[in-house]
């Protein structure tokens, strides 16, 4: 058996069976951190499922590339972030473009695309800190993700879950930087009216 001394990780000139048997190992040993990380970019549950068993198929077919220079979860999780990439970007592309009119931002936010000093959202009580804890926020907030038109679902993931850059997404999504801005803009005007319909005045 011949294997990488450091990492007890076998070599690409391993046998098959010592591939799959290390390979098994990770899926034991990760799957349910993968899946969760899944779970967290897409917010659907059949969908992290696929990615995760879409990473580990990757892993399997370029195992002869990992050279343990970084630690097998690491690279799994790198795997992953392509694979949820392509997820995003396909959904793009099989639903039809959503035009948006500018103006209709105009009322809210400002060109930089912060708030109007007249349309500021109402005090809220709670801190965004003490929320996150809430469980019942979280279930709004999701509910309330889960109803924006799928493009707006994808870029507030990519930006505020995933930390991408605005060029990232654009190219993720094949979308131009003027639609970037305008869907960031529609977006959190949907995300407010719900939260303020579903939670604060329900308080």
């Amino acid at each position: 058996m011949r294997k990488d001394e450091k990492n007890n990780i076998p070599t690409p000139a391993s046998s098959e069976h010592e591939i799959n048997s290390q390979l098994q190992q990770w899926v034991n040993l990760y799957a349910a951190d993968l899946y969760r990380r899944a779970y967290y970019l897409t917010s659907h549950r059949e969908t992290a499922e696929d990615l995760v068993q879409e990473t580990f198929l990757a892993a399997t077919q370029q195992f002869g590339q990992y050279e343990g220079k970084s630690a097998p979860k690491t690279w799994l999780q790198g795997i992953l972030n392509h694979k949820v990439a392509d997820y995003f970007r396909l959904r793009f592309r099989q639903k039809p473009s959503q035009d948006i009119d500018p103006s209709a931002n105009d009322t809210y936010f400002t060109e930089s695309g912060a708030w109007r000093t007249e349309a500021l959202p109402a005090k809220w009580d709670d801190s965004p800190e003490n929320l996150l804890d809430v469980p019942e926020f979280g279930r709004v907030f999701e509910e309330c993700l889960e109803h924006l038109p799928a493009t707006w679902h994808d870029v507030l993931l990519l930006k505020f879950i995933e930390s991408k850059k605005s060029e990232e997404i654009c190219q993720s999504l094949g979308i131009t930087t003027t639609n970037y801005w305008q869907i960031i803009h529609r977006a959190k005007l949907q995300m407010r009216h719900c939260l303020e319909q579903l939670w604060f005045q329900r308080r």
